[in-house]
């Protein structure tokens, strides 16, 4: 039958199983301001459970509305397109927590004691539903992935239904360092990034004293390095896209002109682009919203484009339209599209003779990197260091000077003038 088939048949029986259950909770569900989509009403997620105490004439339990979940998004969204996203995540949260046995009677307090303290399922559940409903669609894959593969972990130490406060700095570590023998240093950083915004949540909502995981060390890594172009390939490259594929032409000269991230890019909407003031508006890595020039040499090959439907992305299959799909499959197809691209452009070399070859270290980044350290070299002629890294940050949009002057130094921006007068040996 095979093993994908045997997990389906397996966990078909386990949810018909489950259905033939009386369910001890209604599933969640939105309240949205009614059918008009009230903005000026409080939204939230609401359900009903169980409740302990008390019986029907029958001696079944009653079911009882429990808290609504807010989760501070009538106060941070306001859009209807935004609060249904973030609830909608809430929602799903919640309803796998229930699936799995979650209690609001048993789970959030221990009322057998007279302990108010969370367990650490309940605790960890809580902090995930506060933290995911501010995410992007982009992180939150990634971010419920190791959330899972630690709470799972918890498990296998038979930790999830003991006090949150028996977890310590140590546990943590332990489990850190298992990651880093598994797979990569990286990998365990990126998990420390995780599990440290999770326990700054409890932190923040008085249910553990202190994030002891920020404390935690993170491991030396080797950087990712993404091959700046030489222009002499650069031009050759462009003048074949321009020929074979003006589309992804356009794409990449958003990330090497207006220095975007592809998945940034991505995200563009007619609604978006100001042709009167040359500018864009676009949500950036770690921010909610930034603004960008347009340089007239990007204005001048988008001037055409149908800006008639603002809704509209800007970059598609087949140009300006609407593409009904997350952004990371949009990222992923251009990504696909630009190696399918690269393979046939290797092959035109090597049928003109040249021995050239681009790897897998040339990416669509790459042209981000290769033009601002094109920049870079062009401002240094004029001005010192700082001068120019002061011009360059308004271009790049880097938010602090460190993380520029980081930056150049990762692409290795800035080299050093012929030193072989400093080698002669004065013999």
């Amino acid at each position: 039958m095979g093993f994908f088939y045997e997990k389906l048949l397996a966990e078909y029986a386990t949810e018909y199983k489950i259905g033939l259950k009386k369910k001890n909770y209604t599933e969640p569900k939105i309240y949205h301001g009614g059918k008009n989509f009230d903005l000026s009403k409080r939204w939230y997620v609401y359900y009903s459970f169980a409740s302990p105490d008390l019986k029907d004439k029958h001696g079944n339990p009653v079911m009882v509305r429990q808290s609504p979940a807010y989760m501070s998004i009538n106060k941070n969204y306001h859009t209807k397109a935004e609060r249904l996203h973030h609830l909608g995540v809430v929602k799903e949260v919640l309803h796998e927590m229930l699936k799995e046995g979650y209690s609001p009677y048993r789970d959030k307090f221990d009322f057998n004691s007279e302990s108010t303290e969370y367990t650490v399922e309940a605790a960890l559940n809580y902090a995930y539903s506060l933290k995911v409903a501010g995410l992007s669609e982009t992180s939150i894959p990634d971010y419920r992935s190791r959330f899972n593969r630690f709470k799972k972990y918890l498990g296998t130490k038979n930790l999830l239904k003991k006090s949150i406060l028996s977890i310590s700095k140590q546990t943590v570590n332990e489990y850190l360092n298992e990651i880093t023998k598994a797979s990569s240093a990286r990998n365990r950083n990126n998990t420390r990034i995780v599990l440290s915004s999770l326990f700054s949540e409890l932190e923040h909502n008085e249910i553990i004293p202190k994030n002891f995981v920020e404390g935690i060390k993170v491991s030396d890594t080797n950087s990712i390095r993404y091959q700046t172009y030489p222009l002499e390939v650069l031009e050759g490259l462009f003048a074949y896209m321009k020929e074979n594929d003006p589309l992804l032409l356009l794409f990449i000269k958003f990330v090497s002109y207006n220095f975007l991230r592809p998945i940034e890019v991505c995200r563009l909407k007619v609604k978006d682009v100001s042709l009167t003031h040359k500018q864009i508006y676009f949500k950036a890595k770690n921010k909610t919203l930034k603004t960008k020039i347009i340089p007239d040499i990007v204005i001048k090959e988008i001037k055409h484009l149908d800006f008639s439907i603002h809704d509209n992305f800007l970059f598609t299959p087949n140009g300006v339209g609407p593409w009904d799909t997350k952004e990371t499959y949009r990222r992923g197809y251009f990504t696909d599209r630009f190696k399918k691209l690269k393979g046939k452009y290797n092959k035109y070399l090597i049928d003109k003779g040249e021995t050239l070859q681009l790897g897998g270290e040339y990416t669509i980044y790459s042209f981000r990197h290769t033009f601002i350290t094109l920049l870079f070299r062009k401002f240094r002629k004029e001005y010192a260091y700082t001068e120019t890294c002061d011009r360059l940050m308004l271009i790049t949009g880097h938010s602090t000077l460190d993380a520029l002057k980081s930056y150049l130094k990762d692409i290795d921006a800035e080299l050093p003038e012929d030193y072989s007068g400093l080698l002669t040996l004065d013999i």
